[in-house]
């Protein structure tokens, strides 16, 4: 199957919600291969009116590295029309579209200046204009939750919805990195603790993958650029929870600062 017949299923399959079964399969459906296919779906989403808005980071998360049998981060666009810039810490989200979602708390920034690969993590905070906690809800079109990295780089990198918290202006942290990375998180379900997490199993830290992310970016994607005014979420502090309508979803924060979030789900 070419490139383009991948990307064209996966479209498909995207806007049907309909599921399909491993590219995998197939040996010679590596990471390049993966990613070369992503490419393609950008392009066709650019075309039809879409408007990347930044990236997620996937699989930032080591501890649930053997779970998924994926044992290195992933990333993808986000998209004006899966990202949801909150004015409080309350929502309500729908499900439609969505296959087999699943839900993860984790920490996203926003740049005001591009970066560039190589930089320190001081250096990547002054690209910074804001953190803030958010809600990624992933999904994949493969069967339970079963694939091999490159499957979920051409799945749209199992993207979403991506719902983001109050921003606070990273000037309100001293050292953000170590800060970050000292986070502590619980996730409910209704009133019943679920699970909790903290913000070093991230690649030692939501800052720390940022900038491992910036320099994977310009070495396997060249020609996905960074911009001013991207929203990048750095990966799941937890593992990701099976998600139905009707349930409430919320966090607490270890942080002030960082304002816990509350999701009611709808069909």
């Amino acid at each position: 199957m070419t490139k383009s017949q991948h990307a064209a299923r996966l479209m498909q399959a995207r806007d049907a919600a309909q599921r399909l079964p491993l590219f995998s399969t197939d040996p010679r459906f590596t990471l390049d291969r993966a990613y070369a296919v992503a490419d393609e779906t950008r392009s066709l989403r650019i075309a039809r009116g879409e408007r990347p808005a930044g990236y997620k980071i996937g699989f930032t998360n080591r501890s649930i590295w053997s779970k998924y049998d994926v044992h290195a981060p992933i990333w993808a666009p986000v998209w004006d029309n899966t990202l949801s810039l909150l004015n409080d810490a309350q929502a309500q989200v729908s499900l439609t579209g969505l296959v087999q979602p699943r839900l993860e708390p984790e920490i996203v920034f926003g740049f005001t200046h591009a970066p560039r690969a190589g930089m320190s993590e001081a250096g990547l905070a002054r690209c910074l204009a804001w953190v803030a906690h958010g809600f990624e809800i992933v999904h994949t079109h493969f069967d339970d939750w079963r694939f091999a990295a490159p499957d979920t780089v051409a799945d749209f990198g199992l993207h979403g919805r991506l719902l983001v918290g109050p921003r606070v202006d990273v000037g309100r942290f001293s050292a953000l990195g170590t800060e970050l990375a000292a986070l502590e998180l619980e996730l409910y379900q209704g009133d019943e603790r679920v699970d909790s997490g903290k913000g070093s199993v991230v690649l030692d830290g939501p800052l720390n993958a940022l900038r491992l992310w910036v320099d994977a970016m310009a070495w396997q994607t060249p020609g996905w650029a960074i911009h001013p005014g991207d929203v990048v979420t750095t990966g799941t502090l937890t593992d990701a929870w099976p998600l139905l309508p009707g349930r409430r979803w919320s966090t607490r924060l270890s942080d002030s600062r960082l304002e816990g979030l509350v999701v009611d789900l709808v069909a």
